[in-house]
């Protein structure tokens, strides 16, 4: 009997041919990347460029490829190349890691917050990456966001033990969220890698005395306090921490001797004349702080200190010659936080700020913040009454004040206007309307006060002095705070 052998059906040879060249093609994208695979690991970075183009052009689908491209440029230093060739690997296949990493690596370079979306998705994958979750905490520190840099200090685990830089950035997060105790506990980590270096322990004592931990402040100051030359940073702390230890002898005697090595620092002297206000040692403060004056004869902050140490013994008259002269010396500080602001963004030229609200006036005419800021920008020019410059401040102040009646910074620059202008008894009324709404809107108060006098009504003068000089106590406290929080934070940027 014959057998026949019927032939393979088309459609089996189609199938088997599509395989046959599916091998073929998985052989030569081996092949392909064997040979980049090597080029790369000899640095030959052109070599490898030459390699993928084709491979590329062969198989646009291969992540893979893509990502050898990346690294292929980053090798040149063509760092935007690298990148989009990264990206174009995560199109293709989003979890793919060494795309991931190749891509955080150049934004993480470059400080960019493009890298943070990147580094949560590879701890979706990697829940425990430690060199991730370090990387995330110093983008979040750098980006502000100190709880969430906390969080992942803290899951990074042993990976900072030996950073000064990163453990700076840690405990100036965990000072912005006062969680002090866990801020030195993380510096006395950094004074451990450097014990001689006095900036580490500068900055452990700074915030020990925030956590109100003195005497630790003092252990950690004691090496240098034990030198026959102690600088005066050590001394100015070292006097905060004996006063917070009520040992006030050893903290006038520290702040004298820093204020010997340097006459010219304003911090000192406001340092002593609130430790002689603290405990009523009112003339000691007002001499220190005069030699000051003499030392320093346009510093504004003196001649407030001194003119509160004047209150304190009712020599009023003095008191009120100094608060004058404070505002003479540094007419800015009666600007709002919004004109300090925009001044601070214009590099402190008010020329240039008042310009930029005028742009924006032209636009929002009856808007009351932008006149406001207008009339106080107006006023620190120095305007002179019965100039159209003068007319305009006028104008401003008087129109923010109608549209928005509670804008109290409004009220207290057409007080201002209005004494300038002679119009004594508008600049009490409208000062009191701002205390109204502020209390402790300390320009407000001040006008006023020079308006009574101007008026004759000086009946109120001692008492509104008294007050004046406790809200000026309280913001030397605060000023001293936030001396003590800058401290921390100038020192702990990660490199």
């Amino acid at each position: 009997m014959v057998r026949v052998i019927h032939p393979v059906p088309k459609t089996c040879i189609i199938l088997v041919s599509i395989l046959l060249l599916r091998c073929a093609s998985a052989q030569t994208a081996t092949d392909q990347i064997s040979l980049v695979t090597s080029a790369l690991q000899s640095q030959d970075f052109a070599r490898a460029l030459e390699l993928l183009h084709p491979a590329l052009q062969q198989s646009p689908g291969n992540a893979q490829l893509w990502a050898m491209q990346g690294a292929a440029y980053a090798g040149e230093g063509r760092k935007q190349d690298a990148l989009a060739s990264f990206r174009s690997a995560l199109r293709i296949s989003p979890d793919y890691l060494p795309a991931l990493k190749g891509a955080i690596q150049i934004e993480y370079e470059s400080g960019s917050k493009d890298a943070i979306p990147l580094l949560q998705h590879v701890l979706r994958l990697r829940p425990d990456d430690q060199t991730s979750h370090g990387m995330l905490a110093v983008l979040e520190y750098q980006q502000g966001n100190c709880a969430g840099a906390v969080a992942h200090f803290e899951k990074a685990g042993a990976l900072f033990d030996s950073r000064p830089d990163g453990l700076h950035a840690y405990a100036a997060c965990l000072v912005k969220l006062k969680e002090f105790d866990k801020a030195s506990r993380v510096l006395r980590q950094t004074v451990g890698l450097s014990p001689q270096d006095a900036r580490e322990r500068h900055l452990l004592a700074a915030v020990q005395l925030m956590a109100h931990q003195p005497q630790d402040a003092l252990s950690t100051l004691q090496p240098m306090l034990q030198t026959s030359n102690p600088d005066v940073e050590t001394l100015e702390l070292a006097s905060r921490a004996y006063e917070d230890s009520n040992d006030t002898p050893q903290a006038v005697s520290a702040l004298r001797q820093a204020i010997l090595l340097n006459s010219q620092s304003v911090n000192l002297y406001m340092d002593f004349a609130n430790l002689s206000s603290a405990h009523d040692s009112f003339q000691v403060g007002i001499d220190v702080v005069s030699d000051g004056i003499a030392q320093l004869p346009k510093a504004a902050p003196l001649f407030l200190a001194r003119g509160v140490l004047y209150v304190q013994l009712a020599q009023y008259d003095k008191a009120e010659a100094d608060f004058e002269t404070a505002h003479e010396l540094d007419p800015h500080q009666s600007l709002s936080a919004a004109a300090q602001g925009l001044l601070a963004e214009q590099q402190n030229n008010l020329e240039s700020a008042l310009a930029k609200v005028q742009t924006r006036l032209a636009e929002k005419p009856n808007d009351p913040v932008l006149l406001y800021l207008r009339a106080d920008f107006l006023s620190q020019e120095g305007v002179e009454p019965g100039s159209s410059e003068f007319q305009l401040a006028i104008r401003s102040a008087t129109r923010a004040v109608s549209l928005r009646p509670g804008l109290s910074g409004a009220r207290t620059v057409l007080a201002k206007l209005d004494l300038q202008a002679g119009r004594y008894q508008e600049a009490v009324e409208q000062c009191r309307k701002a205390l109204e709404q502020d209390p402790k809107d300390e320009t407000a108060l001040y006008h006023l006060i020079q308006g009574l006098r101007k008026t004759g009504d000086k009946a109120e003068i001692p008492d509104l002095l008294k007050r004046l000089a406790q809200l000026r106590k309280q913001t030397a406290h605060e000023e001293s705070q936030r001396y003590q929080y800058k401290l921390v934070e100038e020192d702990a940027q990660p490199k």
